[in-house]
């Protein structure tokens, strides 16, 4: 288990290139279970890369417990990663390819027995224990990527690069909560690189969002969800989204013109675009009043609730509804959201409340 800190830490790939991960400082403590979400191409793939040594930093260090290993390749890191296409061995068993770290490492047979029996238990894998490895469903295959990453028990970090991607869906909630499990018996840091918000927020401690090369926020699932930093954040962590309707300034008010939405002008307001935001599930309907009213224009079902889209101008309104919604398409509702729950945006990003 390691504390890692990345110490002013960027990467371009070429001289005078672009930055594919711009400059950042951050710790992660040792066992903490951290994800780096983010589209594809944001550079969270460089940034976990640098991390288990498949790639130098152009600028900046990595340090494991206080100890530079930016020079250090994948090997003399302690680390464990897995990847998002399974890695098996394809002449071993299953048994063999999750001892096979062991085996490396000159680990005695009994070590290596109980601790494939232990990490085959917990993955669900002990009756496969014998079967060629090559001949498992790609899902299966990769929970046997996954084991061998989870058989050492000394290693300094699992790196995990979007490992659920070829993984039933039900498998992956059974898989999120061993992987947390482990975690909080052994608090061994894990890092999970993902685009799925899901196994993000259900996953880590801490969530890394990122945006072209560069970390927008840095907290926990709530911190995200609560308090946005940037609009990018507020679209991407939440389903469904953030609203974001465009505001104006009215004398000590920012307003939402042609609603009632409104929030006191900051003692400090930079100029730029304004935008109030809120999310659909602190929004609530009713036939009239309100803030502002619309037609609605769309309802969909998720789980145990509903999302009712009302279009207001230009712009559609989510809200979500507990159970199912009384609303009706094309019916006239109104929608209140109480003045706590209002963020402001300017240029995109989020003005701290007074």
């Amino acid at each position: 288990m390691a504390e890692i800190i990345l110490e002013n830490l960027a990467h371009a790939y070429a001289p005078g290139a672009p930055y594919a991960l711009k400059p950042l400082h951050m710790t992660w403590r040792n066992g903490g279970t951290y994800a780096l979400l983010g589209p594809s191409g944001c550079g969270k793939s460089t940034m976990l890369n640098i991390i288990s040594g498949l790639l130098c930093p152009s600028e900046g260090r990595v340090l494991f417990d206080g100890q530079d290993v930016t020079a250090l390749d994948t090997g003399k890191r302690n680390i464990a990663q897995v990847f998002q296409v399974p890695v098996i061995y394809k002449s071993m068993t299953v048994g063999e390819n999750l001892g096979f770290p062991l085996v490396c490492r000159g680990a005695s047979p009994q070590k290596i027995k109980a601790r494939v029996e232990t990490v085959a238990e917990r993955l669900g894998l002990t009756q496969w224990l014998k079967r060629p490895a090559n001949a498992l469903t790609a899902d299966m295959k990769q929970l046997v990527s996954l084991g061998r990453g989870l058989v050492r028990e000394d290693v300094a970090a699992i790196l995990l690069d979007e490992p659920l991607t070829v993984i039933d869906p039900q498998l992956k909630f059974d898989l999120r909560r061993i992987l947390k499990e482990i975690n909080e018996e052994f608090r061994v840091t894990m890092v999970l690189v993902t685009h799925d918000q899901t196994e993000a927020l259900t996953f880590a401690e801490e969530i890394v969002v990122m945006n072209h090369g560069e970390v927008v926020q840095m907290g926990s699932p709530t911190e995200l969800f609560e308090r946005p930093a940037t609009e990018h954040v507020g679209w991407f962590i939440g389903s469904p989204a953030m609203n974001f309707l465009p505001a104006v300034r009215d004398s000590d008010r920012i307003v939402v013109p042609g609603t009632a939405l409104s929030v006191t002008v900051p003692a400090a307001l930079p100029d730029g675009e304004l935008k109030i935001g809120f999310r659909p599930e602190h929004a609530t309907l009713a036939p009239s009043g309100g803030d502002l009213e619309g037609t609605v224009g769309r309802i969909w079902f998720e789980g145990m609730d509903e999302v009712v889209g009302i279009d207001q101008g230009a712009h559609r309104v989510k809200v979500r509804v507990s159970g199912t919604s009384p609303a009706r398409m094309g019916a006239t509702v109104a929608v209140s959201v109480p003045g706590d729950r209002l963020c402001v945006f300017v240029d995109g990003k989020r003005l701290p409340s007074d």
